[in-house]
């Protein structure tokens, strides 16, 4: 989302870090073009206005220029302040007494469905709270099913259906489940509007007012820009927000909404929705946020990623087995897996720092997402015994594999090439122990 942004602020950083020192002259300009920057990513006047008068106050110091590395100086305290106008860190409302109620508002289209069903997986699965969803969309056809559908496969309860009956009613009878049945968390999905209007907000209203939610969220589509802060200003003037999720924060919207967000309606962002798999959401951080748009990376961001999605029993049953010499083609298979489901090379080389620097040969390399199923491809087409011995992979078993997998034998060779150089590697990393192993496992991956 911040693409962009990032970008130009990078150019206007590196300008600053080339100088020995810093006149006022120096800072000046490098604020307007920041301040350039922030206009065209779509941030709000007001915000941009108040962001450049707080960084020059400080900026133009003499702490600032004459210090050692006044550059980099610039640079944090500019982190200091996006830090500051993103909001801080504003955790969720679950640990309460049961049950927490949450309330999901917001505009038709925003993914308010998707993103009470991924909220509602990530409340059990982290926090290992009990759940139960409740549709309250009685007027979008097949809204209250497609909760339901998504509720299955996230593995959370959901009030049942009955036909009929108004949004009040629905919301009553879930409260009065959520308290019968000792759940921890109720998460209400309100319906929505193409816009906002009177009987929208009397139907929240009256929502609000009978289940006393600890949280009300406002689901704003991060892609709308400017139109999520008018959204957002308008939920919290008639209803109240606690908090806003933002989401498709992986599109390229510019970001401006996620930065204007906090300072026009003073309600801080709390989630972000960061693709469209039941996953792919995580609570807002602004510091890391804030390293994300100034090239930093998000390494703590990376690492918690990593491990929802390595199995620690697993993790070290391949740890034992590496210790005793063995990497077959198997274990391969599954870090591919789990290197996809973290997101592929995409996802995780832009978590990383200081790739935006080098964006330009990594796209000149055409790094290819597809790659990874055509390995993972290659592997299931072999036999158990194969998957064990790479060395039984001679001419015409490696053709009879092409062809299962709808790959070529050059492929399978470089295939063959990267385990080799996986299994010295995972040889070299058997020496340091399990816990050496724990700590670098999917790194091989990325080594040459």
């Amino acid at each position: 989302m911040f693409e962009g942004l990032t970008d130009r602020l990078g150019q206007v950083f590196d300008r600053l870090k080339r100088r020995g020192a810093l006149s006022e002259a120096d800072v000046s300009a490098a604020l307007r073009e920041v301040r350039v920057a922030l206009l065209e990513a779509d941030v709000a006047l007001p915000v941009v206005k108040s962001f450049i008068e707080g960084v020059r106050e400080k900026a133009i110091g003499q702490e600032v220029l004459r210090s050692v590395t006044p550059g980099q100086m610039v640079v944090k305290i500019v982190h200091d302040h996006l830090v500051e106008i993103l909001g801080g860190d504003a955790g969720l409302a679950t640990n309460v007494a049961p049950p927490a109620v949450f309330l999901m508002v917001g505009l038709q289209g925003s993914g308010k469905t998707t993103t009470t069903a991924k909220l509602a997986r990530r409340i059990a699965k982290r926090e290992r709270k009990k759940v139960l969803v409740a549709s309250l969309d009685v007027y979008r056809p097949a809204a209250m099913e497609q909760l339901h559908q998504l509720a299955k496969q996230v593995e959370v309860a959901v009030t049942p259906i009955v036909p009929g009956e108004i949004p009040r009613a629905i919301a009553a009878r879930a409260l009065d489940q959520a308290r019968r049945e000792g759940f921890d968390v109720l998460l209400l999905d309100t319906a929505g509007r193409l816009t906002i209007d009177e009987e929208l907000m009397a139907e929240v209203a009256e929502i609000r007012d009978l289940t006393k939610p600890h949280e009300v969220l406002l689901v704003a589509d991060a892609m709308t820009g400017q139109d999520a802060v008018r959204t957002a200003t308008g939920f919290n003037e008639r209803v109240g927000l606690t908090g806003i999720v933002l989401t498709r924060v992986d599109g390229d919207a510019r970001g401006g909404a996620a930065l204007s967000m906090r300072q026009v309606t003073g309600r801080p962002i709390k989630v972000l929705g960061i693709g469209e798999k039941l996953d792919q959401i995580e609570e807002f951080d602004a510091g890391r946020v804030a390293s994300r748009i100034l090239g930093m990376g998000d390494v703590v961001g990376l690492v918690e990623r990593a491990a929802e999605v390595i199995e620690k029993e697993e993790a070290e049953k391949l740890a034992a087995k590496i210790q005793k010499g063995g990497f077959d083609l198997d274990d391969m298979a599954q870090q591919l897996r789990q290197l996809r489901k973290m997101g592929g090379l995409g996802g995780v080389m832009g978590m990383l720092p200081g790739i935006g620097k080098i964006k330009e040969q990594l796209a000149g390399a055409k790094v290819d997402e597809s790659l990874l199923k055509r390995q993972e491809a290659i592997i299931s087409s072999m036999t158990p015994k194969e998957r064990k011995d790479a060395r039984l992979l001679n001419a015409s078993r490696k053709r009879r594999i092409a062809a299962g997998s709808g790959t070529t034998v050059p492929d399978i060779n470089r295939l063959l090439k990267q385990h080799m150089e996986m299994s010295r590697v995972m040889k070299q990393m058997g020496r340091l122990g399990q816990k050496g192993l724990m700590r670098q496992g999917l790194g091989a991956l990325f080594r040459r």
